[in-house]
């Protein structure tokens, strides 16, 4: 009966070691961690004819995402109003965005 202990102990140690891996990995390799996130946070961004410029996701913690948006507008909006679409996602916990207003000047 040892033996078939310590084989399944083994295999559970062995699982463990393997998810521990794949998720450190993961973040060392700053993967986005929630790809249909992404994908639901670009179009909230761009339904007005606004361009994403660069979109960023990193994981902070359990739940929480932080995130730097780039966002190309002919409007006159400003990172409020962006900050404000993005309001319906209670993951994210950190948010940076940049606007950018093509045409005018910047110093």
């Amino acid at each position: 009966m040892d033996p078939v202990a310590g084989l399944f102990g083994t295999l559970v140690i062995a699982r463990w070691s393997y998810d521990l891996i794949r998720d450190t990995g993961a973040v060392l390799l700053d993967m986005v961690p929630d790809r249909s996130l992404a994908a639901e946070i670009r179009s909230a961004l761009e339904a007005d004819g606004d361009r994403l410029r660069d979109l960023h996701l990193w994981r902070l913690g359990p739940g929480h995402l932080g995130a730097t948006v780039s966002i190309a507008t002919l409007y006159d909006g400003d990172n409020r109003y962006y900050r404000d679409r993005l309001s319906r996602f209670s993951e994210l916990s950190h948010l940076t965005v940049e606007v950018d207003h093509p045409g005018s000047s910047s110093c």
